[in-house]
């Protein structure tokens, strides 16, 4: 399995973020997975591509031009791809990759995360994607997609569809078994509630 993991180019302020990803990285390899991701020699990043080569498994780096020649592109990767720009970087994470993961991050890893969730809402692509979600990281996103289903923005079955879980063999189990969501049912009820005012 190809798996792209979304992540920070920070470390974070608590030790154990670290540590977490090294897990993520040992699993990964255990399970002769090669690893898709941003192409940074920095934060978590780097952390869990390291992993994955101690391990000897592939590991290809995607990264824009802007932030390669800031020099922080990892040199020691299997293959790195350079990208003119962060929209296509994204892209192509996603059209090479067979499963997501999103460890800790900022706004970058956000962006990345709901860019999966919309295209498999829409059916674009239905391609797993799962919250790593280390010290209860995630736990304040979680409440308000809960926040957002309970006000009828958010389906129950598309908020389900995003796995969460702090234990990387989780993680794995459930990208591994996952079933698409049809869009049928979902578009014939906001059409019938457009027409109901």
């Amino acid at each position: 399995m190809k798996v792209c993991v979304f992540c920070g180019s920070s470390m974070g302020n608590d030790p154990r973020y670290k540590e977490a990803a090294e897990r993520l990285g040992e699993v990964l390899a255990q399970h002769d997975c090669s690893l898709y991701y941003g192409g940074a020699s920095v934060g978590l990043m780097k952390i869990i591509a390291d992993k994955m080569l101690e391990n000897g498994k592939e590991v290809v780096g995607i990264i824009p031009k802007l932030i390669c020649d800031m020099e922080i592109a990892h040199e020691g990767v299997t293959k790195m791809i350079e990208t003119e720009s962060m929209s296509e970087r994204k892209l192509m994470l996603i059209e090479e990759s067979d499963a997501f993961i999103a460890m800790s991050g900022g706004f970058g890893t956000l962006d990345e995360i709901f860019e999966v969730v919309v295209l498999n809402q829409l059916r674009i692509t239905d391609k797993p994607i799962a919250l790593y979600n280390t010290l209860n990281y995630y736990d304040k996103l979680i409440e308000f997609i809960d926040h957002a289903v309970s006000q009828g923005f958010i389906r129950k079955e598309h908020r389900d569809n995003l796995i969460v879980s702090d234990d990387p063999e989780i993680l794995f189990k459930e990208l591994s078994k996952h079933k698409s969501i049809g869009i049928d049912q979902w578009i014939k009820d906001i059409k019938e509630e457009s027409h109901e005012l």
